[in-house]
């Protein structure tokens, strides 16, 4: 299915509205066409966005990558931790601009819903810097270095669209139907509900239709329009000879309900990226399928020639004793052609040479000897060849064997080929997190915006609040216990001390404080200020000194499913698995490989739950090594 330029409105509109102070922490190459990015906000859940050359949509899944996308490095490069500033399109064009800024930068990407599709990044004057096709056509040229122009426009602006305007149908000799298509910019099946709820014949020509018909086709599909780009939907996947996503119902047929636009768009779409990446896979692997067929196929062939060709020079050898009994004796004999004849053989002279020929097998013989002598010869013959027939045979065992492997591999190249459910997270998981050895709660900030959402937003009167007096130091909340145990203190200080500069600068014997939510102020004294993230603490602090600086990454499972933390020692004996780790040498993601491998070697199925950018996102900042793993 393709986007119709109203339904990119909607799109547009929605997607703006989601990503609004959103900034771009990831992107992932998808297919060669397609790409994911990952939006991530201080307070609020992970936005997955897909923009591909056939369309934009948000997504509630994680495609593995399935072939390498060559705009990936580039866009990485330029547009990692940039804010999505703005999302628009020009009129209901098939085509979205994607704004992102930080700082006084500022880059465009434009995706091109039309024809074969195109991803292409510009700067703030629209030079083109990356694309994923070139274009030479009469109206435009799009390459690298060039400026950015878009294809002309020769649609009806739907928006703006007067009576007057779409009155024009009645001077043409135009199907009505097809009319609406190709001046609206609407697809078949736009074009097609609208001459239906018209009550107008869609073959009618437009010079045939009345002005009351062209009055209904104009309420009729500005309604449709307005209810398309405003979102008034009842939205549902149709799976006819082609699967499409109506944002409204179309016809009187009964189709599958969802519950959004979106989701249909995003289940659709996926399927569909899903279908041609198990076709991707399976070429290289079907190609390989078949030669290797046709070599088995040709050497079974040959085991079946070798032993024929064996077993008709056993049968002449064996017929030389029912010769003698007809009185020859010798080869020599005048008879002896017509009676090898019986048996598909003859006799033959090369240079000088005699051979009995049978088949195509030539064996040298002396005519002047005896048949026994003969028919000794032959039977050797029989068996040279018969021999051949085992090292053929191994050779179509090998092959077997062969075959069966790429055909195992081809098969788990396109289960590979799939998809995963992004769950949907709990609210503390957009922070540090970890439960005590009491089963609490223990919740921190990972930056300046983090802290300032712990403390304005989360911070309530049964909490216990942590922190350190050196700058860079995390909030970490102890939620909801009156009178926690000196376990628990001790397990959060710790923590605190961890998730602070200590860590990065192997600052060992470091103390972190506690004390009670009325005793931090949100606000600076009186002609004083504070950096954002920065509260003023009043009253007496808790100390509580930590001698040692490790950490324990761990996969723990709660109800039915799983999550990854990093927190005190402690957590390893309520996991999965767990790594633990001190400062050292290793950088994030380096250690992050490393953890998730071992993971995977103790539970495969859980370790690969998270990729490296979520095992790199619970890690302390800087460098780091790993002491032990375990389960």
């Amino acid at each position: 299915m393709t986007l119709a330029g109203i339904e990119l409105r909607y799109l547009v509109n929605d997607i703006s509205e989601r990503t609004e102070d959103y900034y771009l922490s990831n992107i992932y190459g998808i297919t060669k066409n397609s790409l994911l990015f990952k939006f991530h906000h201080p307070e609020k859940p992970d936005i997955l966005l897909m923009l591909s050359t056939f369309g934009i949509w948000i997504t509630n899944v994680k495609i593995e990558q399935i072939e390498p996308n060559k705009l990936l490095r580039r866009l990485r490069n330029d547009l990692l931790r940039f804010k999505l500033k703005e999302i628009k399109q020009i009129g209901t064009e098939r085509i979205a601009y994607l704004k992102f800024s930080y700082s006084d930068k500022e880059f465009i990407i434009v995706g091109e819903f039309f024809s074969d599709g195109n991803i292409i990044l510009c700067n703030s004057e629209m030079k083109i810097l990356a694309l994923l096709y070139s274009v030479s056509v009469r109206h435009r040229q799009l390459r690298v270095g060039s400026q950015y122009v878009p294809p002309p426009q020769d649609n009806l602006d739907v928006l703006n669209m007067t009576e007057k305007d779409f009155g024009e149908i009645r001077f043409t000799s135009t199907p009505v139907a097809r009319w609406i298509g190709r001046t609206l910019g609407l697809p078949r099946k736009y074009a097609e509900e609208i001459t239906r709820l018209a009550n107008v014949e869609s073959k009618k020509m437009g010079e045939e239709i009345s002005n009351d018909e062209v009055k209904k086709l104009f309420d009729v599909a500005t309604q449709i329009i307005s209810s398309v780009i405003n979102g008034e939907h009842d939205p549902e996947i149709v799976r006819n000879d082609e699967t499409d996503v109506h944002p409204i119902s179309l016809g009187k047929e009964s189709h599958e309900k969802i519950p959004s636009f979106m989701d249909g768009l995003d289940t659709v779409f996926t399927e569909n990226i899903v279908s041609k990446g198990k076709s991707i896979q399976s070429v290289s692997f079907d190609k390989k399928i078949s030669e290797l067929e046709t070599r088995l196929e040709e050497q079974t062939k040959a085991i079946k020639t070798v032993t024929e060709k064996s077993e008709n020079i056993a049968k002449v050898a064996s017929s030389f004793s029912e010769y003698m009994s007809q009185g020859i004796s010798k080869m020599d004999d005048s008879r002896i052609i017509n009676l090898l004849k019986t048996n598909n053989a003859e006799i033959i002279k090369e240079k000088g040479i005699d051979y009995v020929k049978v088949d195509d097998a030539k064996i040298k013989v002396d005519l002047d000897s005896s048949l026994p002598t003969t028919a000794s010869v032959l039977f050797n013959a029989s068996k040279k060849q018969k021999a051949a027939i085992i090292p053929l045979q191994k050779l179509v065992k090998k092959t077997e064997e062969e075959l069966e492997k790429v055909i195992d591999k081809g098969e788990i190249a396109k289960q590979s080929v799939s998809f995963s459910q992004v769950r949907k997270k709990n609210w503390f998981e957009r922070y540090r997190w970890f439960y005590t050895s009491d089963g609490i709660l223990a919740v921190g900030g990972r930056d300046s915006s983090s802290n300032s959402a712990i403390i304005r937003k989360r911070l309530e009167k049964n909490d216990k609040v942590f922190h350190t007096e050196a700058s860079g130091s995390p909030f970490f909340l102890l939620k909801d216990d009156i009178s926690p145990t000196s376990a628990s203190l001790a397990e959060v200080a710790h923590a605190t001390v961890c998730f602070s500069r200590a860590w990065k600068e192997s600052i060992y014997g470091s103390s972190a404080y506690w004390v009670n939510p009325d005793q931090v102020k949100k606000a600076a004294p009186s002609g004083q200020s504070m950096g954002k993230g920065s509260f003023a603490i009043e009253g007496q602090r808790n100390f509580v000194k930590i001698s040692t600086l490790k950490l324990c990454v761990a996969i723990i499972k709660q109800e039915e499913n799983y999550m990854l933390t990093c927190g005190p020692p402690s957590i390893q004996d309520r996991c999965v698995c767990y790594a633990m780790i001190e400062p050292g040498s290793m950088e994030m993601v380096n250690i992050a490989k490393k953890i998730r491998v071992q993971f995977i070697t103790i539970n495969e199925e859980i370790g690969k739950l998270f990729s490296i950018d979520d095992y790199v996102r619970v890690l302390p900042s800087g460098l780091s090594h790993m002491i032990v793993s375990g389960s």
